[in-house]
């Protein structure tokens, strides 16, 4: 019989966006998403929470070694994504709208072709201390 255990880095980062439906006229755009369409865009302080489960390894007792996946989501998430305009300085948003939803996905995709298919990968993405998301997601 195994055993999973679920295992959990946070990492944050900063960046900005603008939610904006270019198939959509201005009205439609102000009244959807507010002020979150503010055409000079507004910034969130992200605090990222990566999950991984598997099964202990018999000789390390690790899921996953927690140095490894801090490297990794630096390396495919923080260095990507901190301190960026999403819409405007990177390719995974040029045409996709940054919703907290769509950035977890995205991090998700990262992340997942990095880490053991053999590990279950859940990511959660706070846009704010209240409001936050997860992919996927759990029922």
């Amino acid at each position: 019989m195994t055993q999973k255990v679920a295992v959990f880095r946070r990492e944050h980062f900063n960046a900005a966006h603008r939610l904006n439906n270019p198939d959509w006229d201005e009205a439609t755009n102000e009244r959807v998403f507010g002020k979150c369409n503010n055409p000079n865009y507004h910034g969130h302080n992200y605090e990222l929470v990566v999950k991984v489960v598997g099964t202990p390894d018999a000789g390390t007792g690790y899921v996953m070694d927690m140095k490894v996946l801090s490297d990794i989501i630096n390396t495919e998430v923080i260095e990507r994504f901190d301190h960026k305009n999403l819409n405007l300085d990177t390719a995974e948003f040029s045409t996709l709208n940054p919703s907290a939803e769509n950035i977890a996905i995205v991090i998700y995709n990262l992340l997942r072709n990095k880490i053991d298919a053999a590990l279950d990968l859940q990511i959660r993405l706070y846009e704010t201390p209240r409001n936050f998301v997860e992919y996927p997601a759990s029922l």
